[in-house]
This record gives C-alpha cells, sequence and structure tokens, in this order.
C-alpha cells in the first residue's frame, strides 16, 4: 500500500518518539526574535537557541516536522523536479547527548524497517565527507547495508564559515534507470551527481568542530546531532512520482487548476511549468499569510507580493484571466489542514488578502494593456517591428507588467521585443532600487545625510488628510540634492505633512503628491520617522520634483479610514481582554492595517472559546454604544493619574496624547483614531494562538472585511443546510442527528463483523492437522486488516483450537501474516517469533514477535499459499 504525506510524517513522529524525542510543533515560518532571518528556512533555524546555549531544552532529544520558505531560486521553481519555495523538513536533533552511532543507525532502521518507511535496502546509498573514517565503518555496520554503496564526497562539511561545524552523510535512494536523465557513462551519474536517478532524501550533519577566527578546528566538548529529510522528497519516492509535484502535496492543486481551464497538466512542458509555479506558491502564500506576513513593497511582504503576481503571471499563460489563487486555498487546507489546523482556521483571511492582491494586480495589467496598445498604435503608424525594451520596462516597472505577457501580446502583433535594452533598463533599476528602496531606509537612522537634516516638519494629520507643504529636503541614492527626476525613488521632507509615519504599531499612510493645479508628481510608497523625529516620506517620482516649491500632499482617504477603525478598535480590544482575562493582560505588540489588525498580548494559558466571544461582544457593545473618541495633550504623570495605560516597550516625551474612548478605554497613544466608535461599524475576531512562551496572538477585522467574513460564514451555513437537507436554523440539531445516526451504524457494523468473524473463525478452526502431538492450524481468510487477525487469534486462544494457530490475509494487495503458539507448542520448540522470520520473506515480507504471538507485512499475494504450506513443511 503507498503511504500518504500525512502517513510519512506521522510516522516520522511517532519513530522518534519511540526513540525518546520530544516532539516540538512547527514554529511560525516568521522568525521569533532573530532579526537574521526573513523567513524560517531551515528546520534548525528556529533551534539556534539551543545550539548557541541561551537557551536549555527540557530534553536533548527533539524531532519535528517544520514548515519553510526559501526563494533565493525562486527561478528554478516549476522548471526542476523538486525547487520548492515551501518545503517541510523532517529533522531530529541532539543537543549535546547521542552521535553519529545512534543517528545514522537510526536512520537505516526508519528507513528499511517494513513497520516505518520498509525502502529496500540495496537501493539506498551513502555519501561521506572522506576524512571521516568514522562514519562509513558505521554505515558497514548496519543490517543489510551494501558497503559498495558508500561514496566518499569533498563536498560533505557543513561550515558557515565560523562556529560549529563538522562532516555530514547524504542518503540518497536510487529510483533506477527509467529516471535516468543523463547517457549512462555520464560523469555525474552517481549518488550526489546532477542526475534524477538517484536522489538525496536525507542528510545527517554531525556538529562536532569549532570553526576558530584562526581558521584552525578545535573540537566541541558537545557535540549535536542536526538531520534534515524534505518531506516532499521522500513522499515523491514513496509514491515513485516523476516530480515533487506529482505526490499528493500538490496534485489536488494541480488539478484544482485544471478545472479553471481548458489547458490540461501534461499537454506540454511549457504549461506544465506554469500548473507547478501556481501549486508551489500558493502553498507558500497560503502559510505565510497564515502567520501573519502581508503583501507590501518591502521584506516579506515583497516577496509575497511578488509571488502571487507571478502566480497571476502563470495564470494568464493557462489562460486564467480573472481572479483564481483564492479559490486554491481550501484546497490547501485540505491538504495540510489536519497536521498545521491554522491554515484551515484561517481559510477565509488568507483567502481574503491573496483576493484582494490578485484583483489590484489585475487592475495593473489592464492599465499595462491599455498602454501596450497605445504603443502597437504608434508603431504600426511608424510601421515599426520591435517593441522599445526601454518600453516594456516602463510597462513592467509601472504596472507591474511582466516581460513574458509583453512578448505574447507583441507576437500576436507580429512584434518581438528588444529584451537587451529591457535587461539594461532592468539592471539600471535594480541598482535604484538597491539604493533608494534598501540602503535609503536601512540608512535613514545611521547616515550623517539623513542626521544632518534638521529642517522643521509639522505633522498635521490629526485634522485633515491634505496640506499644502514645501518641499525643503530630497535625499536621492544617499546624497543630498536639490531636485530630482522621474522614475527615481527618493526619501523627502515638508514643512507640514498629513502622511502619518509608521509607529506604535499603526502602518503609514500612503497616497500622491501634487503640483497646486492637482497634476501628480510623486507616488507616496512610505513614511517613517527620520533620526531628527520629522516625517520621511518614500517615493516613486512621476514627474520632477524641486526643493523650496509648495505641493500638495493628498492621503489615500479610504485606505486611512481603514485604518483609523482598526486602530480604535485595537484599544477597545485591549480593554475587554483586561475585562475577560483579568489585569494581567497587556500589549506585548500590535499591528495595524487597512485590512486587519493584529494584537499580541501576555497572558499564561488558553483562552477559550466562550471567553472570545465575550471579548468580541464587548468591543461590538461599545461600537454600538457610540462613543465618542476624545484626545487631549498632557504631561505623562497627568495621564496616568487620568488612568490611562502606558505600552510596552515606548518611550514617551514630556507631552504625550491621551485617547479617551467613552471613558471606557484610556491609553497614552500617538496614532490616528475614529471620532466616534460607531464609524468602526463591526469588529469580527479571526484567529486567536500563542505564538511564543506566554504570550498569545489574537487577529481581527472591521468594518466591510468583518461584514464580508460575516457573509463568508453564512453562506457557508446555507450551504451545509442543504447538504443535510435542513433549515439553516436546524442545522445543529439536524447534524447533530446524523452523527448519532453515524454513531449507531458504526456499532451496528462493528456488531454483524464480530458475528461474522465468529461464524468465520468456527469454519477456521476445523482445519486442523496433527504433527509429532502438536495441533496446526494454517489458513488463509480474505481481506482482514492485522486488527481482524488479532481477534482471531483471541478466539483461537479461548477455545484452544490447536496448539499452533497461522493465518493469512490479503487486503489492498498488501499481505498480513499472524503466527501464534501455545505453551505446549512453545516447550516443544515451536515458537511464533522465529516460524514468522522463515515464512514472511516467500510473501516479500518481514516481521517479527514473541514466542506466543507474531505478525508480518508483505508485499506478494501470490505467495501466500507457499507460505502456509512451509508451515506444514517446517513443523511435520
Amino acid at each position: 500500500m503507498v503511504l500518504t504525506s500525512k502517513e510519512i510524517r506521522q510516522k516520522y513522529l511517532d519513530f522518534f518518539a519511540s526513540k525518546q524525542h520530544e516532539i516540538i510543533p512547527s514554529a511560525s515560518l516568521i522568525p521569533v526574535n532573530d532579526p537574521t532571518l526573513l523567513w524560517i528556512n531551515a528546520g534548525v533555524a528556529p533551534l539556534k537557541k539551543y545550539f548557541d546555549g541561551t537557551e536549555v531544552p527540557n530534553t536533548p532529544r527533539l524531532a519535528n516536522a517544520q514548515k519553510c520558505i526559501r526563494t533565493n531560486d525562486i527561478e528554478n521553481v516549476g522548471v526542476t523536479a523538486r525547487h520548492h519555495t515551501l518545503f517541510e523538513m523532517l529533522g531530529n536533533w541532539s543537543i549535546g547527548e547521542y552521535f553519529k552511532e545512534e543517528a545514522i543507525s537510526w536512520a537505516w532502521e526508519f528507513l528499511t524497517d517494513e513497520k516505518w518507511l520498509g525502502f529496500e535496502p540495496e537501493k539506498l546509498y551513502a555519501t561521506y565527507y572522506p576524512e571521516d573514517t568514522e562514519t562509513p565503518n558505521i554505515w558497514k555496520k548496519q543490517p543489510n547495508f551494501d558497503g559498495s554503496h558508500l561514496v566518499p564526497f569533498e563536498d560533505n562539511f557543513w561550515d558557515i564559515g565560523a562556529g560549529p561545524c563538522g562532516p555530514c552523510t547524504e542518503i540518497f535512494y536510487d529510483r533506477g534507470e527509467k529516471y535516468l536523465d543523463i547517457p549512462e557513462d555520464d560523469p555525474e551519474n552517481y549518488p550526489g551527481g546532477e542526475n534524477e536517478r538517484y536522489l538525496e532524501i536525507w542528510n545527517l550533519v554531525f556538529s562536532e568542530f569549532n570553526h576558530m577566527p584562526d581558521d584552525t578546528y578545535q573540537p566541541l566538548p558537545r557535540k549535536n546531532i542536526d538531520t534534515g529529510m524534505g518531506l516532499e522528497r521522500v513522499t515523491s519516492v514513496l509514491q515513485d512520482t516523476p516530480t515533487n509535484f506529482e505526490t499528493d502535496l500538490f496534485k489536488p492543486i494541480i488539478d484544482k487548476i485544471g478545472t479553471l481551464t481548458s489547458i490540461q497538466y501534461g499537454d506540454n512542458k511549457t504549461t506544465d511549468t506554469s500548473f507547478k509555479v501556481i501549486a508551489d506558491h500558493v502553498r507558500a502564500v497560503s502559510f505565510a499569510i497564515g502567520d501573519g506576513a502581508l503583501p507590501s513593497n518591502e521584506g516579506r511582504g515583497y516577496i509575497l507580493r511578488r509571488l502571487i503576481r507571478r502566480s497571476v503571471m502563470h495564470g494568464q499563460k493557462l489562460g486564467i484571466h480573472h481572479t483564481f489563487m483564492k479559490d486554491l486555498v481550501p484546497v490547501v487546507a485540505e491538504i495540510m489542514g489536519a497536521f498545521y489546523p491554522e491554515i484551515v482556521e484561517k481559510t477565509a483571511f488568507i483567502q481574503k488578502v491573496i483576493g484582494s492582491e490578485e484583483e489590484k494586480f489585475h487592475e495593473t495589467i489592464n492599465g499595462g494593456l491599455e498602454l501596450l496598445q497605445h504603443i502597437f498604435k504608434n508603431m504600426d503608424e511608424n510601421k515599426e517591428t520591435v517593441v522599445s525594451g526601454r518600453e516594456a520596462f516602463k510597462l513592467y516597472d509601472t504596472y507591474g507588467f511582466p516581460l513574458e505577457l509583453t512578448q505574447e501580446y507583441a507576437s500576436e502583433h507580429q512584434f518581438t521585443v528588444n529584451t537587451e535594452e529591457f535587461d539594461i533598463a532592468m539592471n539600471e533599476q535594480r541598482e535604484r532600487a538597491r539604493a533608494a528602496r534598501q540602503k535609503e531606509e536601512s540608512m535613514a537612522i545611521q547616515s550623517e545625510v539623513y542626521t544632518s537634516i534638521h529642517v522643521p516638519s509639522e505633522f498635521v494629520g490629526y485634522q485633515t488628510h491634505e496640506a499644502i507643504g514645501e518641499l525643503n529636503a530630497i535625499v536621492c541614492h544617499n546624497e543630498q540634492v536639490d531636485n530630482v527626476d522621474a522614475e527615481q525613488y527618493a526619501n523627502v521632507f515638508f514643512s507640514t505633512t498629513p502622511f502619518y509615519a509608521e509607529m506604535g504599531g499603526q502602518v503609514a499612510d500612503t497616497g500622491v503628491v501634487e503640483t497646486m493645479d492637482g497634476q501628480v508628481v510623486a507616488i507616496v510608497e512610505n513614511v517613517k520617522k527620520a533620526p531628527n523625529g520629522q516625517p520621511m516620506h518614500s517615493v516613486k517620482v512621476v514627474l520632477p520634483l524641486h526643493v523650496g516649491t509648495q505641493y500638495k500632499l493628498v492621503v489615500d482617504k479610504a485606505r486611512r479610514r481603514k485604518i483609523t477603525n482598526n486602530h480604535t478598535a485595537t484599544h477597545l480590544l485591549h480593554k475587554a481582554l483586561k475585562d475577560v482575562l483579568g489585569t494581567h493582560a497587556n500589549q506585548a505588540g500590535s499591528y495595524v492595517s487597512p485590512t486587519y489588525l493584529r494584537f499580541d498580548f501576555t497572558h499564561f494559558g488558553q483562552v477559550t472559546p466562550e471567553e472570545l466571544k465575550q471579548m468580541e461582544r464587548i468591543v461590538n457593545e461599545k461600537i454600538w454604544e457610540a462613543l465618542d473618541v476624545v484626545t487631549i495633550e498632557t504631561d505623562v504623570d497627568t495621564a496616568k493619574s487620568m488612568g490611562a495605560m502606558a505600552l510596552f516597550g515606548e518611550k514617551y516625551g514630556k507631552v504625550v496624547r491621551v485617547v479617551n474612548i467613552g471613558g471606557y478605554s484610556i491609553e497614552l497613544c500617538g496614532g490616528i483614531h475614529v471620532g466616534n466608535t460607531q464609524e468602526i461599524g463591526l469588529f469580527q475576531i479571526v484567529s486567536e494562538s500563542g505564538i511564543g512562551a506566554g504570550t498569545r496572538r489574537i487577529e481581527a477585522v472591521t468594518s466591510q472585511e468583518a461584514y464580508e467574513l460575516l457573509n463568508s460564514f453564512e453562506r457557508t451555513l446555507v450551504d451545509t443546510a442543504k447538504t443535510v437537507k435542513s433549515s439553516v436554523m436546524d442545522v445543529p440539531t439536524r447534524v447533530g442527528q446524523l452523527l448519532q445516526e453515524q454513531k449507531e451504524l458504526r456499532s451496528e457494523l462493528e456488531s454483524l463483523k464480530a458475528k461474522l468473524l465468529k461464524q468465520e473463525s468456527n469454519a477456521l478452526f476445523d482445519n486442523v492437522q496433527v504433527y509429532h502431538d502438536l495441533r496446526i492450524i494454517a489458513v488463509e481468510t480474505p481481506n482482514k486488516d492485522m486488527n481482524a487477525l488479532r481477534g482471531l487469534a483471541d478466539t483461537w486462544k479461548e477455545k484452544d483450537s490447536s496448539d499452533v494457530f497461522v493465518v493469512a490475509t490479503v487486503q489492498d494487495d498488501k499481505v498480513n501474516l499472524l503466527v501464534a503458539a501455545n505453551k505446549k507448542a512453545n516447550e516443544k520448540g515451536v515458537k511464533a517469533g522465529d516460524l514468522i522470520k522463515q515464512i514472511a520473506p516467500l510473501v516479500a515480507g518481514g516481521g517479527g514477535g514473541r514466542p506466543d504471538m507474531a505478525q508480518a507485512g508483505g508485499k506478494n499475494p501470490a505467495g501466500v499459499k507457499d507460505a502456509l504450506a512451509k508451515v506444514i513443511e517446517l513443523l511435520k
């Protein structure tokens, strides 16, 4: 029977639990207190605190299945058989306890034992570091390991340049000649070479040295084990699929995509790549959003946006011209939800985020198409046939229009695109982006250019969405300049601004900068505080900007309204938390965006569904009460005497703002809020989870997003009512009835099975043969699982039908064997465990057990009769 990915994952965890490992849950994809990582990109990444000694685990033996994201080679996804952005790493670790001997023997046991994965030993190979003479000797001691399958490999040494390091051994599986994608005599045709025949499935790293600053290697006093097995890879091997994408981890997603297009998976290599890219990316995006990441123009958010847009592009190649990625999320949840319940719990929210991002990009694509048609018209008039690379890049940079789509549409008009010119423009843009988007923001705190800017800037955004401000300073490419041209990125400072700078968990405003007559000259993408406290606007320049000129600054009003709704709701939630859970529930972080709010708080223990509903009810009651939100400025001491809560980690000046929501919630806060709680409209909690020791997180939505979430719940309830054939109000009662009926039917089925088994056992136990004063029953019964065979053995024992009982069955092309022997048989030297080892090979299986009871499994149903005949032959 072919194992599913769920079964493989669970077997791995069960195996290492049996080896006294603590099974730890998968960490969030977003690293906690680790600024060196954008994503959790390896199984060991969340455990660095244990390996570097800053924390001591409860037990030195750990194992888990860890979700990971890597996007450094995104262009290979869908092109190669096994590149992914999101993948699962099965890992086991020893923090200074067991070492090579146990790591290798357990790996071999898990891979080859029929109880676990049951790989054929002759198909497994192991590479090792040539100077590591201990590892190959350990491999040679493993039962049925072929010593000729050891391959020395210079690259088998794990070292990041400093700190703990050591040799490793990689385990490869020979998939056979049918997967050989290079000539037989190719020098890469070996385990560890670039080929598809020998597939790496497990890497065992032996961390035994410390790489010193003088480039010497000193032995570590405590040696560690760090292993990693890619779930997608091992599933591909066990399910015998050409690539990872045909496994049950991806194929259901690909099948769903197939329902959205007339093109089918397998039609040709090019469209297959599009299927694979979409299937891969929707998994990564779903899990990342589920863990709290959101699409944006920087960091993790930029990666998510890129993955979504790349998927939409490939959807276009498949003829899918509408939003579709959100419809794939439930398929991801169905595949992964049993082990990662958060993906099921957050399905609606994930769909909302992806759907919104898709819609934005579709609008961008449509704008790009309009410009492209204009370009084609001019080319026809001028009798040109090659689209300028600069024009193609403008489509890409301004409208997010992929080059591939430009080429596709150009081809339909018998035009080509100057890709060399496009590449030149792209490289220029990368340099600008590196200087403007990354360095400008990261250097803003450190650079002398920014610290030397002392021009005053007044924030007036508490009162208005628009303001007139004089442009006082421009920084472009880390230089202060007086002018900046179009198509540049720059940080700009105005004498007056309505734009809120990111602070206190509230995201920055976005919007535009206009001339006094209303012409857009810059797009405001972000706003942060400069070293001297002024709002610093990160802009994409549309038309040249000049210091000393007055401009009109216009905040995106609709987006601001959603942010303020969520910010005020965050304050209400904070107070409701204290009312329900106690005063110990303090804010430990927050994120307020236009689409949702995230609130972290301190609390030891679980938050019950009833408590969540109570909090949600309190917040909505305060919204319905239409409480006025009043903000005053005062000193810190006066604010605290008013009962205002000061938040964690915040530094307050001499003058602070106090936000008073109808006397119910009073907090120090520099953010922007609604004037009255009724503006929020509606509040709905989306999820609640633990994110660390003593810290929990609530995610919620308000206003339109809350309505749409409840509307989706209502649609689900209506659909459920139709399915169970009841009214909406009667769904709980009807479901209860169905569950009771199911329970009764199961009970009746088990009773019938027991009666049938009893009848069968009477016939089976009549087939007694006697040799050397031993009564022997050796029989076959159809279509039973091992539990049923054990039940037969119990009945046999009660009835004392014979001294030896051997029963075989075939179910789903898999053989189950059971041997039982009583005390008399044991005294005559007949041991069940010995007997089963002699007959199991005849059904291509293996097994074992005690003298009185043993069992085995096999893969050759045709050998059952021979196995039973062998029993008589041995005992005769």
